[in-house]
């Protein structure tokens, strides 16, 4: 039976189950999407015999929205993909994440590589090649709004504001963000999910120190050069970081926002890496 919701840590997840008795992919949305942001690469890979689950993440999910910020450290987050799995009945699958979904796949890759038969991050590079980049290229400048986010009670009131709100939606567009969707992922905001989107920044300093290995769990790493928020370096280094079998694709002209833009261009590339 399909899963439309999920439980783990007193919290219930929205999921999207495409059922089916393929190889399992579970799908990871970043900052500030949600579920729907699959909906355009699902078909191929469903298409393709896999059974696709895609969550509202913690945060997102509207009962699951803990207030501390401590209760999105990295560890929950990976468990929250685990439990999805294990309802699922899925001993090993496949991760895809984009954004700070491709954040939770690394970790996940780190800390349980005997549940992942391959993972993908698009846009977000290995964590340690990121804190490399900061100081060997003009990343620490590309991500200061992660600075920014730290504040309290701030950024919310903001996003509630009429100014505001119009100045996150334009910062979504010029990130190439289409418009109507921008409008969508601002009254998702607004609707209850931005403290726990921001969460997720908040909870950097509980992340904890990486165990320092290598990924060795087969990767696919896909990279946009228009991307306003991570710069070249980072994604030159990730494959330093990647002791299994690593790939490494560059889409020239296409900007953060890969699963909405190039989902037709991507799908192939994804495809071979799960075969």
């Amino acid at each position: 039976m399909a899963l439309t919701s999920y439980r783990n840590d007193g919290l219930t997840f929205e999921v999207d189950d495409s059922g089916g008795d393929g190889e399992v992919v579970v799908l990871l949305h970043g900052f500030p999407q949600s579920r729907t942001s699959w909906s355009k690469l699902t078909p191929h890979l469903v298409q393709a015999g896999y059974r696709v689950l895609a969550p509202d993440q913690r945060g997102y999910s509207p009962g699951a929205r803990p207030k501390r910020r401590r209760d999105y450290a990295i560890d929950l987050l990976v468990a929250d993909i685990v439990a999805l799995a294990d309802n699922a009945g899925a001993r090993r699958f496949h991760v895809v994440g984009h954004d700070w979904g491709g954040g939770a796949a690394w970790a996940l890759a780190e800390r349980h590589p005997e549940r992942l038969l391959s993972m993908t991050s698009l846009s977000t590079p290995h964590p340690r090649a990121m804190v490399a980049a900061m100081v060997r290229s003009n990343q620490a400048l590309k991500s200061w709004y992660m600075l920014a986010f730290q504040l309290p009670w701030l950024p919310e009131a903001a996003i509630s504001s009429k100014r505001g709100g119009t100045r996150v939606r334009q910062a979504l567009i010029d990130a190439g963000m289409a418009p109507a969707e921008a409008e969508s992922r601002l009254d998702m905001l607004r609707g209850g999910a931005a403290r726990g989107a921001l969460g997720w920044y908040r909870a950097l300093p509980f992340a904890g120190k990486p165990a320092g290995g290598k990924i060795r769990v087969p990767t696919l790493y896909i990279y946009s050069t228009d991307d306003v928020a991570l710069g070249g370096k980072a994604a030159d280094l990730t494959g330093s970081y990647v002791s299994g079998p690593y790939t490494c694709e560059v889409l020239d002209g296409v900007n953060h926002w890969i699963p909405d833009v190039a989902a037709d261009t991507i799908a192939p590339m994804i495809l071979d890496h799960l075969a």
